[in-house]
């Protein structure tokens, strides 16, 4: 049986808990040390992984922007970028997202019922598989595994983290926090409802924790809980 990749959920939030506020305009809540950092882990990872929720509403490019990382990368038998995978259920990925157009390979992830919609989209722009009738994640990382992906970046939104939390399947949490707060009960979150494993009483492991300029960086591993 193929290994599935080691998961990590990498995500920017605010003091409270939020990914973005309510504004047309992203909120920053990183800064240039830690964005560094964050292209650091992507030149790691073998795949990185976003929501079409997130693909949509923030049109990310999900690339390793040093120019020394990717020559690293080449040297060590490895294509320059990351594959950059997309999952969505619904099927609604527009070409002209800056995703597609940047980068080295792109996969879509998705249900039965969304691959004509996908495939009638994107064209050849990205390889698209289907895990089945459902979106089931044990499926998605399996797939993954099958591609050779050892380790994964995950980089939202808040529904994809909470799902992959809930069913027990990350391995690291990467979390920055920003000294702001947002407030804002319709922003995203970086976790919302549901039934964590060990209930709320479960307490994860720290593996890291430091400040980078005026953001507390803090490593978890959620499979270690007393």
């Amino acid at each position: 049986m193929t290994a599935r990749p080691y998961v990590v959920l990498s995500a920017a939030m605010s003091v409270d808990g939020y990914l973005d506020d309510t504004s047309p305009e992203r909120l920053r809540l990183s800064n240039a040390a830690d964005f560094d950092r964050v292209d650091q882990v992507r030149a790691e990872s073998d795949a990185i992984l976003i929501g079409a929720n997130t693909m949509r509403r923030d049109n990310p490019r999900l690339l390793v922007n040093s120019d020394e990382r990717r020559a690293q990368r080449v040297a060590d038998g490895k294509p320059e970028y990351p594959l950059k995978v997309a999952v969505t259920q619904s099927g609604d990925l527009p070409a002209d997202l800056k995703f597609w157009h940047h980068g080295g390979q792109k996969l879509v992830v998705t249900v039965d019922d969304a691959v004509e919609k996908v495939l009638a989209a994107l064209g050849d722009v990205a390889d698209v598989v289907s895990v089945g009738p459902k979106l089931d994640w044990s499926l998605v990382l399996d797939e993954l595994g099958r591609r050779g992906v050892r380790q994964l970046m995950v980089e939202g939104g808040g529904q994809v983290h909470t799902q992959l939390m809930a069913a027990d399947l990350a391995d690291e949490v990467h979390l920055a926090v920003a000294p702001l707060l947002v407030g804002q009960p319709e922003a995203a979150r970086f976790l919302g409802t549901a039934s964590y494993p060990g209930g709320s009483t479960a307490r994860m492991k720290v593996l890291e924790v430091r400040a980078i300029d005026d953001v507390v960086f803090v490593r978890y591993a959620p499979k270690e809980r007393d």
